[in-house]
């Protein structure tokens, strides 16, 4: 199983450590890409793998996919940390217990403060005050117990700065007033991003799998309009962007090709589905806004934690998602490829000058 786990094209990782407590039942497995502007930083996904042969296995890919890109997106936020994701293997809803978390916490703490640790898929912000208890390496809490709370709010206040850099970039003004935009996902993230998008006056045009989702958005913004589902979206006239806030791989093989919007912009990570994608929508002359680049107002509120939260602050970091777009923007036009590329490239570039080009807060 190693074997074929290092042979990731995407490798180069610093550190992967495999946990296992036999008492409350844990496995999980805790990656570290990078550390070169400082302590790696990334949430805990809780994930059962029930398809996969060898879960193990699984949750190791994931872990090292995700931590690689935890690296780039803490690298382009300026923050002073660098990438690493944990998984633990089993399904949340059967296997999670205090046992379990406090056992987790203690593998985190073993690792001396080189892995911060946060909420992901699967885990909430009282798994990460469980978690505290063992491990001070830890963020993402209540405010009860000295945490940020639900960083949602930040992340959809990041993407709508990466909107505005994308209107700026395309019709030469930081606004949507005016413009169409289909948002795919109203939850956690998404119904902050609506609010933003109504009080810049953009016509907005949502859908989402959960009925209760879209009853909310829609009861506090009755001027929302609702479409079926996704595909009709992607597919409604007049679109001018596209912000996919809901599943991974939503820029794929079938989508971009029926794509009426000119910009896509989301909170969604890995909207991507396979490498190739960035430069069909660049021949479609869309403009996508790299993902993890303008969904960073989440890991910037928990950095932020570290240091004792402060919301004003933090907002401000996240303000400056908008100046990061445009200079990607930028340099994907002078080198001549797509945003993705030179976002890719911009972040490659950070780390490898050191934490003196970033600061930790």
């Amino acid at each position: 199983m190693l074997r074929t786990l290092f042979r990731s094209e995407q490798g180069g990782h610093e550190q992967v450590v495999f946990c296992q407590d036999r008492a409350s039942g844990l496995k999980a497995v805790i990656a570290l890409h990078s550390t070169a502007l400082g302590p790696a930083l990334g949430g805990t996904r809780f994930h059962a793998y029930a398809d996969a042969e060898f879960p193990e296995q699984a949750a190791a890919q994931d872990a090292l996919d995700l931590a690689r890109g935890m690296s780039y997106k803490n690298a382009l936020a300026g923050l002073a940390h660098g990438g690493g994701k944990a998984v633990i293997i089993g399904d949340p809803d059967t296997l999670k217990s205090e046992e379990l978390l406090l056992a987790y916490g203690r593998f985190v703490a073993s690792l001396g403060g080189r892995y911060v640790t946060a909420c992901d898929v699967g885990t909430y912000v009282q798994d990460m005050d469980v978690v505290a208890r063992e491990c001070r390496w830890t963020t993402g809490r209540s405010p009860e117990n000295g945490g940020a709370g639900d960083s949602s709010v930040l992340t959809a206040f990041g993407v709508f700065q990466g909107m505005r850099a994308s209107a700026r970039h395309l019709w030469g003004e930081p606004t949507l007033r005016g413009r169409k935009v289909g948002v795919a996902g109203v939850g956690k993230v998404g119904h902050h991003l609506v609010r933003h998008l109504v009080e810049d006056g953009a016509e907005v045009v949502v859908t989402d799998v959960r009925e209760q989702s879209l009853a909310r958005v829609t009861a506090e913004h009755p001027q929302v309009a609702v479409v079926a589902d996704t595909d009709t979206l992607i597919r409604t006239e007049g679109l001018d962007v596209y912000a996919p806030c809901a599943l991974g791989g939503a820029l794929n093989d079938r989508t971009v090709p029926v794509l009426t919007a000119r910009v896509v912009c989301g909170a969604a990570n890995n909207q991507l589905a396979h490498p190739g994608v960035e430069k069909a929508l660049a021949d479609r002359g869309v403009l996508y806004a790299p993902d993890y680049v303008v969904n960073a107002g989440g890991v910037i509120q928990v950095a932020d934690e570290l240091h004792g939260f402060d919301f004003a602050r933090a907002k401000a970091k996240a303000e400056k998602i908008l100046d990061t777009t445009l200079e990607i923007f930028r340099g994907a036009d002078r080198d001549g490829v797509p945003p993705a590329v030179a976002a890719d490239r911009l972040a490659e570039q950070r780390m490898a000058a050191g934490p003196a080009d970033t600061t930790a807060r």
